[in-house]
């Protein structure tokens, strides 16, 4: 049986502490909220690219072992840089949510499954396909710093990124 997820009002009310020194943050509210999943958490596997989905998609084809990818597609509005196949592949193979900054497309399909997503938009192009990108840097997005190894916590309420794992 899995743990019950937590809120992420309910963290932030008990971890005042880690909000003061910044180990917990929030990010701007500017995603909106796709699949079946409102609730995720989960370690954090950042990458960056821009208007390119090849290294997306590899990762997601790895197991996620209840990981959650945070996609700095640098906020691009141009095209979709996660489409409905790659997030088929996430759920399947077990990551806890995918983060994009940046759009996807696919909505109904990713609607339908069992993973959270959040991106800033839907758009009907796809992306470029050079395989250009970096892997387990830091990323800024949405107002905040995000690190490899780092906590992911989503609801309904927004999104919480934590140097290390909470409870409440």
């Amino acid at each position: 049986m899995a743990a019950l997820p937590l809120a992420t009002a309910e963290l932030c009310d008990a971890n005042p502490q880690l909000i003061l020194n910044g180990e917990l943050r929030a990010l701007h509210p500017t995603f909106q909220i796709y699949g079946r999943r409102q609730v995720f958490s989960g370690p954090v596997v950042t990458l960056k690219v821009f208007e390119d989905n090849v290294l997306v998609r590899e990762f997601l084809e790895e197991k996620g072992n209840g990981r959650v990818l945070i996609v700095d597609g640098g906020g691009s509005m141009r095209c979709a840089i996660l489409g409905g196949n790659p997030v088929q592949q996430a759920q399947n193979n077990g990551w806890a949510g995918i983060v994009v900054n940046g759009c996807i497309r696919d909505v109904d399909e990713i609607n339908g499954c069992d993973i959270g997503v959040r991106a800033l938009a839907s758009h009907p192009m796809k992306a470029n396909k050079k395989g250009i990108g970096e892997k387990h840097v830091s990323v800024n997005i949405a107002g905040t710093r995000i690190c490899d190894g780092e906590w992911l916590y989503a609801d309904t309420d927004g999104i919480l990124i934590s140097r290390s794992e909470l409870t409440v």
